[in-house]
Formats: C-alpha cells, sequence, structure tokens
C-alpha cells in the first residue's frame, strides 16, 4: 500500500485518467454538415458535394438546383 504523498499524487493521476474527453464529435459533426441528399438523406458539408453526391450515387436523378 502507498502512504502519505505517494497515495495522494497516485489519486490524482487515476482523477485525470478518469476524467471524460472534452468536446463531441457528435456535436462538431453536426455543424459540418449541413446539406443532406434528399433521396437517401446522407449528409453532406456543400453544395458542391451534393453535386458529386449525385453524380456517383444517383446518376440518373438531377441534383437539385442550389439556392
Amino acid at each position: 500500500m502507498t502512504r502519505g504523498k505517494q497515495k495522494i499524487e497516485a489519486q490524482r493521476r487515476n482523477a485525470e485518467r478518469n476524467q471524460k474527453p472534452k468536446g463531441s464529435q457528435l456535436e462538431a459533426r453536426a455543424v459540418a454538415l449541413k446539406v443532406s441528399c434528399p433521396i437517401c438523406k446522407v449528409l453532406l458539408a456543400n453544395g458542391n458535394q451534393l453535386g458529386d453526391h449525385y453524380a456517383s450515387k444517383h446518376p440518373k436523378e438531377k441534383p437539385p438546383e442550389s439556392s
């Protein structure tokens, strides 16, 4: 068993290791992805990506007009 200062240092290190990570990837993802494909509902960052997505995934369909 550890005593005194070793115990306090070990508790501090364990507390630092057990902290939850800061920020959420889901929140960052929601901010970055603003355009969705009306056919398959995939989220995209901008209209250019939507055009590319239509060309590769929905070649028979026309992409919606960007506003």
